[in-house]
């Protein structure tokens, strides 16, 4: 460096001198990311490129990958997406409640709409396989909606209860 410089004579000074250092290496760089990719340095060129912007849902599904989160995933999709997954018709009377080793329950909107898809549970499951994934859901336990309890409660009748009210 110049002796007694300042200012912008000492700055271009110093960026000469880190041009001759990088020159004088003459490979380009490259950095190992944790995951074991180079990431490159420097400008892209005109093709396409990793550092390339990427829609978010590519970048899910490798994130999804990476992890083995494809079973939770997966899982997901029957709860989040059930209309997609079951048809309109039948989201419309039904919806999940759990899943737990690969058995879902769902709960229908009356005893009617439970007998039908008691009926319908094989094709349920073949629609369920093929929107999410085989051996996510291998079994259907379908109930129909919960009756009131009148064990308890301000209007609790001590004794038998209403008898004519389901008949």
């Amino acid at each position: 460096m110049p002796p007694g410089a300042s200012g912008p004579e000492l700055a271009r000074a110093v960026l000469d001198a880190a041009k001759a250092r990088r020159q004088a290496a003459g490979t380009r760089r490259s950095a190992v990311r944790g995951d074991g990719e180079r990431r490159l340095r420097g400008y892209s060129g005109p093709g396409p490129d990793p550092r390339d912007p990427q829609p978010l849902g590519a970048v899910l599904e490798k994130l999804i990958k990476a992890r083995g989160w494809q079973q939770p995933a997966a899982e997901a999709t029957v709860f989040g997406a059930w209309e997609r997954v079951v048809g309109p018709e039948v989201a419309e009377h039904s919806r999940p409640v759990k899943l737990e080793d690969g058995e879902l329950t769902v709960e229908a909107r009356s005893t009617a709409w439970a007998t039908q898809l008691r009926l319908l549970a094989g094709s349920l499951l073949q629609q369920i396989a093929r929107e999410v994934g085989h051996n996510v859901v291998r079994k259907l336990h379908i109930h129909g909606p919960a009756a009131p309890s009148w064990s308890r409660g301000p209007r609790r009748v001590r004794g038998r209860g209403p008898r004519d009210t389901y008949g």
